[in-house]
């Protein structure tokens, strides 16, 4: 078996779901999480240069949606490594035909799905279950006067996030509404 990358697109440009393939046996598996190589044609020359991981303790909460302003504008590799959670990228690219529509992905631990988000794409997501960890990779780092967001709750994003929302920091709740033009 193979532990490359099965990589699916989606309806918007530059968004893939890359599925891992672990390989596993009674003790239990080996996946690969990154691979330069079998990566290079969507890195399109990029390197990781930041990983984060996150743990969220009980079901419902959001954490998002956040992106970084150019220069500072990152591809991250988005992958859930336990539980479930209902992950959210929105098209920020105002050239875009998809400009401001959201893709939607379970990714949970048992599935094995990454989303790969390209700059240009605010994220966040839902956990839809306690206890759920994510692991992110970053081809830029963290600069925090590029940080940017747009709120969760926002009626203009039509985000059909699946659980009442729990849990939010004070942060991504206050982020301004966008306004229709």
């Amino acid at each position: 078996m193979s532990t490359r990358f099965e990589i699916s697109n989606t309806p918007f440009s530059g968004l893939k779901v890359l599925l891992r393939n672990p390989i596993g046996d009674h003790r239990g598996y080996l996946e690969r999480i990154y691979c330069t190589r079998d990566l290079a044609e969507l890195l399109n020359g990029r390197s990781i240069s930041q990983i984060n991981h996150t743990s969220s303790a009980l079901r419902g909460t959001v954490r998002g949606m956040h992106f970084q302003q150019n220069p500072h504008a990152e591809m991250k590799f988005v992958s859930c490594l336990q539980g479930e959670v209902f992950d959210v990228a929105v098209d920020i690219r105002p050239e875009s035909p998809t400009y401001l529509r959201y893709y939607a992905e379970i990714l949970s631990g048992n599935n094995f799905k990454t989303l790969a988000i390209p700059e240009g794409f605010a994220h966040g997501f839902q956990t839809l279950t306690d206890y759920c960890e994510m692991l992110y990779l970053h081809t830029a780092p963290y600069v925090p006067s590029a940080e940017k967001g747009l709120n969760p709750s926002d009626p203009m994003l039509k985000i059909p996030w699946p659980l009442a929302i729990k849990e939010i920091s004070a942060k991504d709740a206050s982020h301004p509404m966008l306004m229709p033009s």
